[in-house]
């Protein structure tokens, strides 16, 4: 049985380039220190043997060796001598193709238990380095489930679900990470949507002109920080409890068990990989519509009791935005039409007279607007959003990834929605869908531009920075943030799509709200988006979908970079663990 509960640690280090056996030195006698105040699982960071920025293969060639060899033989005795587990990051040849690899290594008391090649390639990688065959396995060991990730891996949430499907405790995130304040949001929003824990070690210093951002942490399952250290060579400590990872679940929900792996075969393939312009009008069917400059925006209450109610204040809300954020697509929170309570009580068809006044006043508006309520058709009740606008009732979606409370009384939907408007192609989502990153990416991949989230969510899905001493360039912040983590900002960002996200808020019922409309680049700074946060309200934030005048796209949603380098060949087991119905 492995041990339940136990220290970790983590490495943050400024290796020095040429200088191989001066790095090892101190990365040795930093992992002895650590095991000595009883660490059992040492993380440390990616390429710290040897230094990052190699020009090509023949600089790089004196550093890189085989594995095992004698640098993993180095930290297998300090594993030995404190019967503890280390994390290396270096760069590896391989003894039978001669290739180099960047490349995570899972040392424990006997030796190399495993290692993974880094399987996504940030921009120096190819100057050198093969993207990694051998990846995203998860080590059974005495202190847990272990798994090991590479930098830029990590922007794809494919990298760090694989192993969490298959049950993993533990993830060891071994980095180079620059251009943000550390703890990043992509780290803690891995170890939240997969309820398990992220060891990130990163390094600091300046290497070549490159700054990089530090932050060695310890997150726990639920995406809070259980230590950190900002900038400097130094250690972090902090628990780890398996009995918290083997919980596997996000905001209290089982998400594992109730992961919809049918429709999740979009992300088999790659629908950006030829010219997006190109392939969405291929054989003339479903071509992207132009696109244009406009505006979206959210609005965040509690919905009341009724369906007359919610509508005056719908109506309300609509009358301000129109006066003010002069928005072209407006979205209010998950069942805000019916109200939260009794939904079986109070569902109505979507030919009902709620649906009918609501349709109404987006045609009388000349704007889009997209709300939610409990639907009823035939015996069958359904969480739904609707989508209606000047030409009328535009459509309409039931949600797929049903909470714990919605499965007392309702079906999920059986299939995505994605709908053709002039600011763009809009996909709806509702609330719990967002916490599995599998409904985002299906949604991107059909070309969405943006995607209206109406949400019910409750608990914790932000957290707070207080600031940094890395020496970043303007305009990548480096002041306190209280809202430097918010899970669904990377929804839109990993993703390169403008996220509404509309919550309720309702501070007894623990949905905090924290609504807003987020950019497409998570890396963009000042931030692409606006925020209600924690008052009723609306936000609004520009939605570019426009191009230049090329064949190609010029406009990041439309290009999607991060889409594009996706390798979806490591993805299929995916699809082979998790819920069909």
């Amino acid at each position: 049985m492995p041990e339940t509960t136990y220290k970790a640690a983590t490495i943050q280090f400024e290796p020095t380039m040429f200088r191989k056996e001066e790095n090892i030195a101190r990365l040795c006698d930093m992992c002895e220190e650590a095991a000595k105040e009883g660490a059992r699982l040492i993380v440390t960071p990616e390429m710290g043997t040897t230094g990052y920025c190699w020009y090509d293969r023949n600089e790089v060639e004196p550093q890189v060796e085989p594995i095992p060899g004698t640098t993993t033989d180095r930290f297998t005795a300090i594993a030995a001598r404190y019967d503890c587990y280390i994390v290396i990051g270096m760069p590896e040849v391989d003894a039978v193709t001669n290739l180099y690899y960047n490349t995570a290594v899972l040392i424990g008391p006997d030796g190399v238990i495993g290692k993974h090649r880094k399987s996504h390639p940030y921009i120096s990688e190819p100057k050198w380095a093969a993207s990694g065959d051998i990846a995203h396995d998860v080590f059974d060991t005495p202190i847990g489930r272990i798994a090991m990730v590479v930098c830029m891996d990590l922007h794809f949430f494919e990298t760090v679900r694989l192993p969490a499907v298959k049950g993993v405790d533990i993830v060891c995130h071994i980095s180079n990470w620059l251009q943000e304040r550390t703890p990043a949001p992509y780290w803690i929003t891995r170890a939240f949507e997969n309820g398990c824990y992220v060891i990130e070690s990163n390094r600091w210093g300046l290497e070549r002109t490159v700054q990089f951002s530090g932050g060695s942490c310890i997150i726990n399952p639920d995406g809070s920080v259980a230590a950190a250290r900002d900038s400097g060579d130094g250690i972090a400590y902090g628990p780890i409890d398996l009995t918290w990872a083997k919980k596997r679940t996000v905001l209290d929900e089982p998400v594992f068990e109730n992961r919809r792996t049918n429709l999740y075969t979009q992300l088999m393939t790659n629908s950006f990989t030829w010219n997006p312009l190109d392939f969405f009008r291929l054989y003339g069917y479903q071509p992207l519509p132009p696109g244009k400059l406009s505006r979206a925006a959210v609005a965040q209450f509690e919905p009341g009791n009724t369906p007359e109610e919610n509508l005056t204040r719908i109506a309300t809300l609509v009358k301000e935005a129109t006066a003010t954020e002069k928005p072209d697509l407006l979205v209010f929170p998950e069942l805000s039409l019916t109200g939260l309570d009794k939904p079986t009580e109070r569902a109505e068809a979507l030919d009902g007279p709620t649906v009918s006044a609501f349709v109404r006043l987006a045609m009388r508006e000349r704007l889009y607007l997209v709300a939610g309520l409990a639907e009823v058709d035939k015996d069958h009740h359904y969480n739904t959003a609707v989508l209606a606008g000047p030409e009328g009732l535009v459509g309409w979606y039931r949600k797929t990834h049903l909470s714990a409370g919605d499965r007392a009384w309702a079906s999920p939907g059986d299939a995505w929605k994605v709908f053709d408007l002039p600011i763009g192609r809009l996909g709806l989502a509702i609330g719990h869908d967002a916490l599995y990153p599998e409904a985002i990416r299906a949604l991107s991949l059909s070309g969405c531009d943006i995607v209206a989230c109406p949400s019910a969510i409750a608990g914790v899905f932000t957290g707070a920075h207080k600031g940094t001493t890395i020496p970043h360039n303007y305009p990548i912040p480096r002041g306190a943030d209280p809202y430097h983590w918010h899970a669904f900002r990377v929804r839109g960002g990993e993703n390169n799509l403008y996220l509404a996200f509309a919550n309720v808020l309702a501070p007894e019922r623990d949905m905090r709200g924290m609504s807003a409309v987020f950019g497409p680049d998570s890396f963009a700074f000042p931030r692409q988006e606006s925020a209600i946060l924690d008052t009723e309200g609306l936000a609004s934030a520009t939605v570019d979908t426009s191009n230049l005048d090329s064949v190609y796209p010029t406009n990041v949603v439309r290009r999607k970079d991060l889409i594009v380098m996706r390798l979806p060949h490591h993805y299929q087991p995916l699809l082979a663990m998790g819920n069909h119905v």
